[in-house]
């Protein structure tokens, strides 16, 4: 009997109680019979969608957003049932829910658990509620602390926690205190991003210029109007960074990619298999997906996604463009996906991967970024060090090949 492959399954719940000042995801806030009407849709899709994996084996499922917890807890059960029925799980897959501080109390906590829901993932991003106010958050870290603490009472054994730095009036000190408040929770895993500034959010609006492109002067000045205060300069930026690592190090946490830490055993092995290049499928409005070689994105309208007709032609038209990954664009995503983890890539994967050694292809940039001290050997290893940890996008980007590339 042929052994299954492995896939992973991304389901994205758009809704959310408020837009924060930074997000760009697909999120918005809607009536509760608008929502009710998506899961119903999304159902359908992940109903539709089995049949075409049956030699595949579920690992990870993840319920991401927006906001997943602020649906009633029977919209979850149902959604985890019909991908139950639909997909084959592992016995130990990982699953796990986004969930913001408030939104969640103990009337839903035992239905997640009842649906199978092993690893909740919270949204705290500060300890300050000025910080968090500053980032249009409408929770406070005592409603946080509400929450963590109910699932904790409910059994919930693997608990992340998202954290933001460089947040506009931070202080290194006052990052800090949101680090070790933090750690005294003991939770299995933390998320520690930098902010983002991007197009098309309050905070884009803001502190990019009308190229869309971000300037240290008019980033770090105060607004009148906002009351935002200056961002962190590059240098905090850096020096936060290094104490998060320090603090987190020091607390017994494992600093397995760039922006994640977990206590040992509890690394998130959904983010870890995206990152390591196992297949994954998204369902819901403009999930991605990469599964069979192909890359598509899911339908980004409502609208358009409410009307779709999964008993016929929905699928299709729910994917749109598909597109054939070539080996070329393979090899560039294990390499700038690959680095991204601690442990860095191996010529022994690239090879059973693609039949050639890392060198043939990428010898003169390794050579390179060897040479500037943003890469290094350890052995059959290739990692980034802390100083290509700084400037990784630039290491990334090194990594494209020239579209005429014989590969």
């Amino acid at each position: 009997m042929n052994k299954k492959r492995s896939l992973e399954l991304y389901i994205h719940i758009p809704f959310c109680a408020q837009k924060c000042f930074y997000c760009d995801f697909l999120s918005f806030p809607a009536a509760r019979n608008v929502m009710a009407e998506y899961m119903d849709q999304l159902r359908c899709e992940i109903a539709s969608s089995g049949g075409w994996y049956e030699n595949y084996q579920v690992q990870t499922v993840f319920i991401g957003g927006g906001t997943p917890s602020i649906l009633e807890p029977e919209q979850i059960l149902m959604l985890m049932q019909t991908v139950r029925k639909a997909f084959s799980l592992a016995q130990d897959a990982e699953v796990t829910i986004e969930a913001n501080p408030g939104t969640f109390f103990n009337k839903k906590l035992p239905v997640y658990q009842a649906a199978g829901i092993n690893r909740l993932s919270i949204g705290l991003q500060s300890t300050n509620n000025g910080e968090l106010k500053r980032l249009g958050r409408i929770h406070s870290f005592e409603d946080f602390l509400k929450s963590f603490q109910s699932a904790r009472m409910e059994g919930f054994g693997n608990i992340n926690i998202d954290l933001i730095s460089a947040i506009p009036g931070q202080t290194i000190e006052s990052w800090r205190n949101t680090l070790k408040k933090v750690i005294m929770l003991k939770p299995e895993h933390i998320s520690a991003y930098s902010l983002m500034i991007e197009e098309g959010t309050a905070f884009g609006d803001h502190y990019l210029n009308e190229s869309g492109r971000y300037e240290k002067d008019r980033a770090q000045r105060p607004d009148k109007l906002t009351g935002w205060p200056g961002l962190p300069n590059e240098d905090e930026e850096r020096q936060m960074y290094e104490l998060t690592k320090k603090l987190l190090a020091d607390a017994g946490f494992i600093h397995y990619e760039i922006s994640n830490f977990a206590k040992p055993g509890y690394e998130c092995r959904h983010n870890a298999g995206y990152w390591r290049g196992t297949e994954y499928l998204g369902f819901g409005l403009g999930a991605s997906s990469c599964v069979k070689g192909q890359r598509f994105c899911n339908e980004t309208n409502l609208a358009n996604y409410q009307k779709l007709d999964f008993s016929l032609d929905g699928l299709e038209r729910l994917h749109g463009h598909i597109h054939i990954q070539s080996r070329r664009e393979q090899m560039e995503e294990f390499m700038f996906l690959g680095l991204r983890m601690m442990e860095g890539v191996t010529d022994l994967e690239f090879v059973r991967k693609f039949g050639v050694r890392m060198d043939s292809v990428y010898g003169d940039v390794i050579r390179k970024l060897t040479e500037k001290m943003l890469l290094e050997r350890k052995g059959s290893r290739i990692i980034l060090t802390q100083r290509g940890i700084d400037v990784s996008n630039y290491v990334f980007g090194q990594f494209l090949l020239d579209t005429d590339c014989s590969v």
